[in-house]
């Protein structure tokens, strides 16, 4: 049997004489058996059903069919194919990813660079890792990229990289696509220059821009993006190269309204840096220019670090507290966060935050969502919580070890009562006993 004519004989058909057939002209007239065979020749088949198949299969088995026959071989191919791809890096034995083979990667770099559309680096922690995607981004000469990502499972292993090495790779791509829309290039050591750099090959495309934790950039690098990039619609950055400027920039009439503000407020040296405050006509001039933008904040700070956070209105949509957060603070968001829509606090003082809990919801009346762990909450406060929100709450994930029993709720009744300001059965979380 010939590899690209597979002809399968099936769905035979017997229609016999003793079962009426329904009318249809002449042949309604015969009454004895035929035989239908049907003939599947998988070769024949039109391209784009082939391409639908392969957008199915996982690359090996992608290369597998294509040794089927010529036609598919030449789906294998086909530039629709190769528009997306994810190059996975390790050098590891233990990683818990393969890393794409040596081989592929060449042939990718030979004959699909310039297909190439929606491209990511998946490294692991080893440095060798991050050399190897240095060395395939230096190569995308011909490509037309429009979302590029750079991704480290473990540790940042980018930073690790010599900066010149990296950002000679990453202009590489800055120049040559002309048609970037989004790019993820978090924990890398990317610069002001190579920022000058995407800006003018890529200003009239850039939507996305994620480069938190990026050391080497300055406020007047993120400036020159702002500026230039008039369609920036998501942006994501630590809040040392947050400015007034910036976000006056971003409130310009010719630019576009900004969906998504994301900021990482970072210490890296706990109690020795003292963070600056943005004025409130700036965040005024941002939610005047853009008033539904989702302004997320993460911080990951000791609570002595909090002096310069709140104390005027804050216009955040999404506050995370991934470390310790004082009473006085939570308090300070309840007067100060008018359009709050999450709140999670992953831990705080021994203290209860009855008080503060209840200043949230009395005056953050957009909240609809309210995580809490590694804090203390009394089971009757927390009640009072749930009701004055009601059912805007579409998220409520708490901790069984946050509430404490006092002597109007236990646990066990806790979740009657919240259930029924709700509408809906709730329960507190609990943590699996492994």
């Amino acid at each position: 049997m010939k590899r690209n004519s597979l002809s399968v004989e099936n769905k035979i058909v017997q229609l016999s004489g003793a079962v009426k057939q329904p009318k249809l002209g002449f042949y309604s007239s015969l009454n004895q058996t035929h035989t239908h065979t049907v003939h599947l020749d998988w070769g024949s088949l039109p391209h784009h059903v082939v391409l639908r198949i392969f957008q199915y299969l996982p690359l090996l088995d992608q290369a597998r069919a294509s040794s089927l026959c010529r036609r598919w071989n030449e789906v294998f191919h086909i530039p629709d194919l190769w528009r997306k791809f994810e190059f996975e890096l390790n050098q590891s034995a233990t990683s818990y990813f393969k890393s794409t083979h040596p081989d592929l990667i060449q042939q990718i770099i030979k004959k699909h660079s310039a297909h190439l559309q929606y491209v990511s680096f998946k490294v692991d922690s080893s440095v060798e890792s991050a050399e190897a995607a240095c060395g395939i981004l230096s190569q995308l000469v011909n490509c037309s990229i429009q979302t590029l990502g750079l991704i480290s499972t473990a540790k940042p292993s980018f930073m690790n990289v010599s900066e010149s090495h990296f950002v000679s790779a990453l202009t590489v791509v800055f120049i040559n696509s002309k048609s970037l829309s989004s790019i993820k290039i978090e924990d890398t050591p990317v610069d002001d220059p190579s920022l000058k750099i995407l800006v003018a090959n890529n200003s009239d495309t850039l939507r996305l821009l994620k480069m938190s934790n990026c050391p080497h950039v300055s406020s007047d690098g993120i400036l020159c993006v702002a500026d230039h990039c008039q369609g920036l619609r998501e942006l994501t950055l630590n809040y040392y190269i947050l400015t007034d400027e910036l976000l006056l920039a971003l409130s310009s009439e010719t630019h576009v309204n900004l969906e998504h503000l994301r900021i990482d407020v970072v210490s890296e040296n706990p109690g020795q840096i003292k963070f600056h405050a943005i004025k409130k006509h700036s965040w005024d001039a941002l939610i005047k220019h853009s008033p539904s933008v989702n302004v997320v904040m993460y911080f990951f700070l000791c609570e002595e670090e909090f002096e310069m956070f709140f104390k005027e209105e804050t216009p955040v949509t999404h506050l995370y507290f991934g470390c310790s957060v004082s009473k006085v603070v939570l308090g300070r968001i309840g007067l100060n966060c008018p359009r709050l829509t999450e709140l999670v606090v992953c831990a705080s003082g021994l203290q209860p935050l009855d008080n503060e809990l209840i200043c949230v919801a009395e005056h953050c009346t957009n909240l609809t969502a309210l995580g809490l762990s590694e804090c203390e909450v009394s089971c009757s406060a927390f009640v009072e919580f749930v009701r004055l929100c009601g059912r805007r709450l579409t998220q409520l994930s708490i901790m069984e070890e946050v509430l404490i029993p006092d002597e109007d709720y236990s646990l066990d009744e806790i979740h009657t009562e919240v259930s029924k300001y709700l509408g809906r059965v709730w329960f507190p979380d609990v943590m699996p006993l492994w």
